[in-house]
């Protein structure tokens, strides 16, 4: 299968790419991101075939569907990490909360966050392509949490690859931040930068694109590339989970084959989002794809309006910071599926020139042909997290705010799964508050000990022993030094 440009093909870049240097290099014409040419079909014979296999048989059948130009041999060593969470035999629980309602647990991996599921069979791919090649790698991730201890847990160790992760001061949590700032293996380097997600988001997508900094990088013989969910790496493996999702409950016997279901996310940066609309774009009986916000509302706002407006808008730190975002990358991606690459490039272009667009009516409709979606608030998430910790379930605040989008979105009785994506762990100040109904911020390590004696639910081992580890990276720097930070680490 090839690969082809969300803004079209400008001269110096081949108008068709393999899997493989789509995610070598991800960056695309004009600013652009790579996507699937076309996608695989799966009818119900294929469903069918699938209900009751590992969910590795599963992701190995898919990605030949696919047909990925990478060695069957490492495709299969990459799937095989999953037999390293907490359950090998599922790696994604499927756990029914309601009689009409299931969550899709995708946070069983090592750092306790759905960005797992993708990056660490991405990891291994990445690293096996730059050993075969004898190239060396920069790889570049910016984080609101949960991708920078995803990518650097996938990369710690491996030869020719050397990470730099950039993540917002005060923009996570402290496990969040300890998870990567106490990493100490030596191809990885953690920087704190003095703003927000999108600021990290921008610096990276702006060292991927410039010239200058990949020919600093080029006189030390070391090629770009980046994990961030504009790689099409990580969404490959993300659109695994949600066909998952519908195995699972016909497995259940919640539904019948060809049932349709409702997939709920709550969306910052849409990877998870998109691959849940490539799952249905490639067959699987989804009604629609359902989309939370938080009080960076920009997702609901376009999905409702058909305006992406971003003028005079400053980001607001909110209980779900992966969710803290003003300029989310995969929207594109859905925008090129619909309208083409010039209009995909037209709308972009407004966006980051004039920081607004608008769809017409008629392309809004075509989006709310997939998509729905609704914002929700702090207070909400809060009473959600204390009235299921009650019932005995405990849900972290992003996926608390899928809850609004059960209570008020569903046109037709159909079943429901959300996307659980991080544990609770890694949001115990806020877990906390919200079970006990105080405004009392305790410190991390304390709130996951209340939690755990309230609750009767363990501490995961791994995040229980951050605070016994040393800080490796300390550095906190301006936007504006990003790019020597991370010179002088690849050259030392």
């Amino acid at each position: 299968m090839n690969f082809i440009e969300t803004r079209g093909n400008a001269e110096g870049f081949a108008p068709k790419v393999p899997f493989s240097y789509a995610i070598q290099h991800p960056s695309a014409s004009y600013g652009g991101l790579y996507v699937p040419e076309a996608l695989p079909e799966l009818d119900s014979a294929f469903l069918e075939k699938m209900q009751g296999r590992p969910y590795t048989e599963l992701a190995f059948e898919i990605l030949a569907l696919f047909g990925i130009d990478i060695d069957e041999a490492v495709i299969r060593e990459a799937l095989a990490l999953y037999e390293k969470f907490d359950n090998p035999k599922e790696p994604v629980p499927v756990v029914k909360i309601e009689e009409d309602l299931f969550v899709s647990e995708l946070y069983h991996g090592p750092t306790r966050a759905f960005k797992d599921m993708a990056l660490q069979p991405f990891g291994h791919i990445l690293s096996d392509l730059a050993k075969k090649s004898n190239q060396r790698y920069l790889i570049l991730a910016a984080t609101s949490g949960d991708t920078g201890p995803a990518t650097l847990e996938s990369f710690a160790g491996k030869e020719n690859i050397q990470v730099a992760c950039l993540y917002p001061e005060g923009g996570t949590s402290d496990v969040q931040r300890l998870q990567m700032v106490t990493e100490d293996a030596p191809n990885l380097k953690v920087i704190g930068i003095k703003g927000n997600f999108d600021d990290a988001q921008s610096a990276l997508k702006s060292l991927l694109a410039s010239e200058r900094f990949k020919e600093q990088l080029r006189k030390s013989h070391i090629n770009l590339s980046a994990a961030n969910s504009v790689n099409f790496g990580r969404i490959i493996f993300q659109i695994i989970y949600h066909i998952h999702s519908y195995l699972a409950l016909l497995e259940q016997g919640e539904i019948a084959m060809g049932e349709k279901i409702y997939i709920t996310v709550p969306s910052g940066n849409f990877g998870n989002a998109l691959g849940a609309y490539y799952a249905k774009k490639m067959g699987v009986p989804i009604e629609k794809i359902l989309i939370t916000s938080n009080a960076n509302n920009v997702l609901a706002e376009l999905i409702n309006s058909g305006l992406y407006d971003i003028r005079g808008k400053k980001l607001i730190q909110t209980n779900s910071p992966a969710m803290d975002i003003l300029k989310s990358s995969n929207v594109e991606r859905v925008l090129f599926d619909k309208f083409g690459a010039e209009r995909t490039r037209e709308l972009m272009d407004a966006l980051n020139n004039d920081l607004h667009y608008s769809l017409t009516p008629e392309e809004l409709a075509l989006l709310q042909e997939d998509f729905a979606a609704i914002d929700s608030d702090d207070a909400y998430g809060m009473e959600i997290i204390r009235r299921y910790a009650e019932k005995g379930y405990v849900m972290d605040p992003h996926t608390a705010t899928c809850i609004k989008a059960y209570e008020n979105l569903k046109e037709r009785d159909l079943k429901m799964v959300i996307c659980s994506t991080a544990e609770w762990t890694k949001f115990a100040p806020t877990m906390l508050m919200a079970i006990e109904g105080t405004e009392e911020n305790r410190s991390d390590l304390e709130a996951l000990q209340r939690i755990s004696e309230k609750l009767h639910i363990p501490i995961t081992p791994s995040v229980k022993a951050l605070f016994d580890k040393e800080i490796i990276h300390k550095d906190v720097v301006e936007k504006d030094a990003i790019e020597s930070k991370i010179l002088q680490f690849i050259q030392s």
